[in-house]
């Protein structure tokens, strides 16, 4: 089934070209179908690749799904220009009494500030605290899960001698857990980062199931709430060349930089990117939006609200 996003949107015609079937909302007005409600958070600085690395991952089932965009009302951003936020974004002010099957929330380039030092921090803790009980279930990526597992469980975050870059090969500890159904004993992520959780941190809190990890990134993906919150601390979502533009751009600015460990053939950044990732990558989408979304959300949205007491009723 299509994703459904709204008109002109940059990103129809480039996944088009993927042979990616995207829905205007003119077509999708059409048609008698309850779609998937999700709502991504879009905290990225180069705010249109981001929006159709998501939405290649989100079309990539039977779902029809119904995307909306969310911004800041606190900080603008410096890299995308205002009237393409103004034309699809919504403000949180617009959204705050709606509810969602799903939602994402990206990473951020702040992760070597503290939190609270975050200019947005008040704005974004708000929003954290609205989806627990406005939407079904979460995924929390790099930055923002993080950022979520400290303001929700106190979870601090330590910094890395060094970037974790590149591409690193996770297990799952959990197997039975159905956001893993269909996966191999080993699978990829990207990571770009330079802080991480450390497992001494997780074991601490009861509450955090820990469900996938790996030797170089640590721990990967947990979960809370029994899949109402999904934090992913890498980027499964990052397209074929998104390490490549990452890299370019930090030697460009003249910045001491590793080659992404295990991503360009040979180690040889003048070869092509190995991508052994996006396989797992559709997987672990599809499954967030079946087990997750699809299965545990009510048929009325206006029931989430009341989703945890109609669980343990």
């Amino acid at each position: 089934m299509p994703v459904r996003i709204p008109d002109n949107l940059p990103a129809i015609e480039l996944l088009k070209k993927e042979n990616i079937f995207v829905m205007s909302d003119l077509r999708a007005n059409g048609q008698d179908i309850r779609p998937m409600q999700v709502l991504i958070l879009n905290l990225m600085p180069i705010k249109i690749s981001t929006e159709t690395d998501f939405i290649r991952l989100l079309s990539n089932n039977p779902l029809q799904v119904e995307v909306e965009f969310l911004r800041l009302d606190t900080h603008s951003s410096k890299n995308t220009p205002q009237e393409h936020l103004e034309l699809f974004y919504k403000s949180f002010s617009e959204i705050q009494h709606n509810n969602y099957d799903g939602m994402i929330i990206t990473g951020a380039p702040v992760e070597m500030m503290e939190f609270e030092e975050v200019n947005y921090w008040e704005e974004i803790t708000t929003i954290f605290d609205w989806a627990k009980k406005h939407v079904t279930s979460t995924l929390y990526i790099c930055w923002a899960s993080q950022a979520a597992l400290y303001h929700f469980h106190g979870v601090q975050k330590t910094p890395l001698k060094e970037k974790l870059f590149g591409v690193f090969k996770h297990t799952v500890i959990d197997k039975t857990n159905p956001l893993f159904r269909g996966f191999d004993d080993e699978f990829f992520i990207p990571h770009s980062r330079h802080t991480t959780i450390l497992k001494s941190e997780i074991d601490r809190k009861e509450e955090i199931s820990l469900l996938s990890e790996s030797p170089e990134a640590g721990a990967a993906i947990l979960s809370t709430r029994g899949g109402r919150e999904v934090y992913l601390t890498g980027h499964s979502e990052y397209a074929p060349l998104t390490l490549h533009s990452e890299y370019i751009r930090d030697i460009e600015k003249g910045l001491q930089l590793d080659v992404p460990d295990n991503y360009y053939q040979d180690n040889d950044p003048s070869k092509s990117p190995l991508v052994r990732w996006t396989g797992h990558a559709n997987l672990l989408f599809n499954n967030w939006l079946n087990y997750y979304v699809y299965q545990e959300t009510p048929f009325d949205l206006r029931d989430v609200e009341s989703l945890d007491e109609i669980k343990t009723s």
